[in-house]
């Protein structure tokens, strides 16, 4: 610990100024793009769903639509998210099964659960409030070629099927994670990754997000296309009766 306290202060950054800098980094008021999702189990045997996806920041909060295009089994299955920076209020969450014909509404103890068969929970495909951690500057390193700060990330309070711990590598130019290890009660669960980074209207992003289960030896690829920033959206697109139209061409 006495390693670590020096170091922090020799930088002159703490690990919450850095991730505070994560999150304010520069990513649109809007994001509309294509994703193609390959999951792929411990066999090597491959399952490919294509979705759209928008999202508008209201402050510093989050409105989010998903809907699937294919394969035929998921065609029409929606999902939409209401995110809120302040922590003591709770994220609303709602799922549309087209074979079901219903809206279902996500709990809050359901958010360490699996979003679609991929390896990304609810709570990943979200936007932690930074005060939900404690986080440490543990040491400054370069990975794949980059100079990155490592942090890690502790909750303050851990529920049953939380992480128990987040490694993250920043990369200082653009203040972005390229990579986390995700550790549970078992040790670590599992690493995600963000890859082809480009510069987009003046907005780095990912092309490509890698998420691997080492645990259940299963890997979520996401392949963003089509990646669009700052176009306008409107509000009504955010409501729970876009879920049940199966398709959104806006």
């Amino acid at each position: 610990m006495l390693i670590i306290a020096n170091f922090t202060q020799a930088s002159g950054l703490t690990g919450r100024d850095i991730m505070v800098k994560v999150d304010n980094r520069d990513d649109g008021d809007t994001r509309k793009a294509k994703m193609v999702m390959t999951l792929i189990n411990n066999v090597g045997d491959k399952r490919i769903r294509e979705v759209v996806s928008y999202q508008k920041d209201y402050g510093k909060d989050t409105k989010a639509i998903m809907i699937f295009e294919s394969p035929g089994d998921v065609k029409g299955t929606g999902y939409l998210s209401w995110e809120y920076d302040d922590e003591d209020k709770e994220d609303n969450r709602w799922l549309y099964m087209p074979a079901l014909r219903k809206i279902r509404r996500i709990s809050g103890s359901s958010n360490d659960d699996y979003f679609m068969g991929t390896d990304f929970t609810y709570d990943d495909m979200g936007d932690r409030n930074v005060d939900e951690d404690e986080h440490t500057l543990l040491r400054e390193e370069e990975l794949n070629g980059y100079q990155c700060w490592v942090i890690q990330s502790i909750p303050k309070e851990i529920d049953e099927g939380d992480y128990t711990k987040k490694i993250s590598w920043i990369r200082q130019d653009i203040a972005m994670a390229i990579k986390t290890d995700y550790y549970n009660e078992y040790g670590l669960l599992k690493t995600y990754q963000a890859k082809d980074i480009v510069e987009i209207d003046g907005i780095w992003t990912p092309k490509q997000r890698l998420m691997v289960n080492k645990q259940d030896e299963h890997q979520t690829i996401i392949d963003m296309t089509e990646l669009k920033f700052n176009v306008a959206m409107d509000d009504n697109l955010f409501r729970t009766s876009m879920l049940k139209r199966g398709n959104i061409r806006y």
